[in-house]
């Protein structure tokens, strides 16, 4: 095993981490606070090519794998967890185009994707489904050259904003075999967008519900075959759910290394933090626990590029652990600054913040566990 990285992908943690300090970072704290969603910075990520990251190069993505992908998305998240998580999303968004889609659905969509001329949106999450995510109930029927869709889908980052919805829908009888995914504009008619949710944390991105009454769509906005749905939006996952812990890292190496900064000039007791051993034990759970993290997210990121026949459950693994663990460090670096860590001087609210929901989207924790169980039990 070579745990190094080779010198592109060394190259591309670079570059990352270079945008995220100029762009990101300096920034962050006041898109937190003004709820502003901030396009421009993310058109000039898509000039780096992190808006197109694993899509192919026909349509102008950079066709990196999913191993490159996390190294981005922790550097990216050092520097901004919300607009990096953001960014993840439209990532996962343009994939499924990109992999399922026509030929021309993909001319129609995927440049302007990849350049953020357009922004999409994941819309899986219904408001009664939850965790049931195969419970969908929104609808779409066949009208002629049109498809018609009836329902609505919630929590959706972007919505009200993004130009492009990637919405998953039944077409036929229950279950996962029923659905079927579709490429929907901003501007369809039927198509509308709830007030945004007041939330705890991920303020840089808009959320609210889409709702769909008689939405009329071309029937070429079809993703892929009738009734695959399910398993486009399960695939997308995968890899999303891996962006998803590869943000958590990089919130938690920001919380860590503010804190190790931190316990060296602050005095208790007419000595640094640093020198009791509490906070030295500390520090090296936490430091030990995140590179745990890390390998464990690669090691997810490696079954997907070799398409290993445990990749969804290693996927799962790698989320479930990540985000849990990645949370905890963040919340014991508050801690660490005692009362300086609840300011909004400092960085560790707003990192405990964002990092909080990590452990409900993309499939909630316990169903990652289902997910790892049901898997082992299959063998």
């Amino acid at each position: 095993m070579d745990f190094a990285l080779n010198d592109d992908q060394r190259a591309i943690q670079d570059a990352a981490r270079q945008f995220a300090e100029a762009e990101l970072a300096p920034h962050s704290a006041e898109w937190d606070e003004t709820k502003h969603f901030p396009v421009d910075v993310m058109k000039h990520a898509a000039e780096m090519g992190f808006c197109g990251i694993y899509t192919g190069e026909e349509h102008g993505g950079m066709a990196l794998g999913r191993v490159e992908a996390a190294l981005i998305f922790e550097e990216l998240s050092r520097g901004d967890v919300s607009t990096a998580a953001f960014i993840s999303i439209h990532n996962m968004a343009t994939w499924m185009i990109d992999k399922f889609g026509s030929d021309d659905l993909r001319a129609r969509y995927v440049p302007r994707l990849t350049t953020m001329e357009l922004i999409a949106s994941y819309c899986l999450t219904e408001p009664g489904s939850g965790s049931d995510a195969a419970g969908l109930r929104t609808t779409a029927r066949r009208d002629g050259d049109h498809w018609v869709l009836n329902g609505s889908k919630a929590f959706i980052s972007g919505a009200g904003t993004s130009d492009v919805y990637v919405v998953m829908a039944r077409t036929g009888g229950d279950g996962p075999k029923g659905i079927s995914t579709f490429v929907i504009e901003k501007d369809a008619p039927g198509l509308s967008f709830g007030a945004q949710e007041k939330k705890m944390g991920w303020n840089s991105q808009p959320t609210a519900i889409v709702a769909f009454d008689d939405c009329r769509i071309p029937a070429a906005n079809l993703l892929g075959k009738e009734g695959d749905g399910f398993r486009y939006a399960m695939m997308g996952l995968d890899g999303g759910r891996l962006n998803i812990a590869a943000c958590s890292l990089g919130g938690a190496r920001l919380a860590l290394e503010t804190t190790q900064a931190y316990v060296t000039t602050r005095k208790q007791f007419g000595k640094p933090l640093s020198d009791f051993q509490n906070t030295q034990f500390k520090l090296a759970d936490m430091a030990t626990q995140l590179e745990a993290c890390r390998l464990m997210v690669l090691r997810g990121a490696w079954a997907i590029d070799a398409n290993h026949p445990e990749k969804t459950k290693w996927c799962a693994m790698a989320k479930r652990m990540t985000t849990d663990a990645c949370f905890q460090i963040a919340d014991e670096a508050l801690q660490l600054h005692g009362g300086y860590g609840y300011l909004k001087d400092y960085p560790l609210e707003r990192i405990v913040r964002d990092l909080r929901v990590h452990r409900i989207l993309e499939g909630t924790n316990e169903i990652m566990r289902v997910i790892t169980a049901r898997e082992m039990l299959r063998q």
